[in-house]
């Protein structure tokens, strides 16, 4: 049975859209960002960024200050808040991915 041109377009279509998906869901970034009052969002400075990829590894900036006795240490309210934000995000890619998968089982 031959395929039309149409039918073969539309194939191809659907599958560089698939390819596109997975290349998007391969890396998670989420950054932490800040502006000192009075700026504008444009003017944001990155506090911390994890990048999550689909593979496991992971890679993380965490945020540092001096300490008491000048040494660094993980500045742990901006660490905090960037983890809840690093966990929304993982939650809301299972998320999707569960409700793609059960689409596709559907199908």
């Amino acid at each position: 049975m031959a395929t039309s041109p149409e039918l073969k377009e539309a194939l191809k279509n659907a599958a560089d859209k698939v390819a596109q998906y997975v290349e998007d869901v391969a890396t998670m970034t989420v950054e932490t960002r800040y502006v000192e009052l009075g700026s504008g969002p444009d003017q944001s400075k990155l506090a911390a960024r994890t990048i999550i990829k689909l593979d496991g590894d992971c890679e993380s900036i965490l945020p540092m200050k001096p300490g008491p006795d000048g040494v660094l240490v993980v500045d742990t309210v901006v660490n905090e808040m960037h983890q809840e934000n690093v966990q929304a995000a993982i939650d809301y890619r299972s998320e999707m991915l569960e409700k793609l998968l059960s689409l596709l089982q559907g199908a």
